[in-house]
């Protein structure tokens, strides 16, 4: 994948992250050569960043590249991009190419993409993302692969170049079950964080003393690190919005139940995320759980 036609890159979906995937990449000497993203403005302005193509259809992505990366938001946005009864997908233009799937799906979705493409002579790879923007922008994600080992071998050169943690997981639908995983436990600490400065605030106690204090005991975090101050202050500028980490734990929610287990922390951290949604905040970072907690900052239950 270093050089020659292997060389040719797509991406499919240029938001906050794949945006910043394809910086990264055109700096370190592999151009991309067209992408495609249902909001054809962002498309339109990242292309003109990166001097590549806007495609009209994802099928047109793969036909010029040999891997396309798809930054997407949920099953039913994958399934659409892997459609076998749509001429614009990417199934038809599937021979030869490796398809590096990072969005955070089901891992039923990843078995049956995988299915569906090596049937057209393609390959597939899960490529779960456990960061965010700027370490996409600096190349220092911690991803979580799953899928063939040989293809995982093959995509690994590249993958180093967008990362500081590479793991190969497994087989297909494995990464997945991993990524699912930690956002649940990020997004219960999040939510935990919320209410521990939430009642903080209510008892009259100074945020950044309790913060401090958070840090050098049991209450550490990352969370802490990267929530903390913006809970306190209320900057809940996006990195991970509260509608990812809603689809996020309903993920994990469903894995547990598919084995029978009951998550209370997680059906409850879950819930809350649905209610921001509702509320319209789904577009605010995760950090905006805390408007759920501060005393003058809740919404009519």
């Amino acid at each position: 994948m270093r050089n020659g036609k292997d060389n040719r890159i797509g991406f499919v979906g240029v938001g906050r992250m794949g945006a910043n995937m394809a910086r990264r990449l055109k700096d370190v000497g592999h151009p991309v050569v067209a992408i495609y993203d249902v909001e054809i403005d962002q498309a339109k302005a990242v292309a003109q960043e990166l001097g590549c193509e806007v495609a009209s259809t994802p099928a047109q992505v793969a036909s010029v590249s040999k891997t396309v990366f798809t930054v997407v938001t949920d099953d039913a946005a994958m399934r659409s991009l892997f459609a076998e009864d749509n001429a614009d997908s990417l199934l038809g233009q599937a021979k030869d190419r490796v398809f590096m799937n990072c969005a955070t799906v089901s891992p039923e979705v990843h078995l049956e993409i995988e299915s569906l493409v090596e049937q057209q002579g393609g390959h597939v790879l899960e490529v779960c993302m456990a960061s965010s923007i700027p370490q996409a922008r600096a190349g220092t994600l911690y991803l979580m692969c799953g899928g063939k080992p040989e293809v995982f071998d093959r995509a690994k050169p590249l993958l180093e170049l967008l990362s500081a943690n590479l793991r190969y997981i497994g087989p297909a639908g494995q990464a997945a079950k991993v990524k699912a995983l930690v956002n649940m436990v990020m997004n219960i600490n999040t939510a935990g964080l919320a209410e521990g400065l939430g009642l903080g605030a209510a008892l009259g106690l100074d945020l950044t003393m309790l913060r401090e204090v958070f840090s050098q005991t049991g209450a550490a975090s990352r969370v802490l690190e990267t929530d903390g101050a913006d809970m306190q202050h209320r900057d809940h500028e996006c990195y991970f919005s509260a509608a990812h980490a809603a689809k996020d734990s309903g993920i994990a929610c469903a894995l547990a139940d598919s084995v029978g287990l009951t998550l209370p922390l997680a059906k409850s951290t879950l819930e809350q995320y649905l209610r921001l949604v509702r509320l319209g905040k789904g577009e605010l970072d995760k950090s905006a759980i805390a408007e759920l907690t501060f005393q003058d900052r809740c919404p009519p239950q």
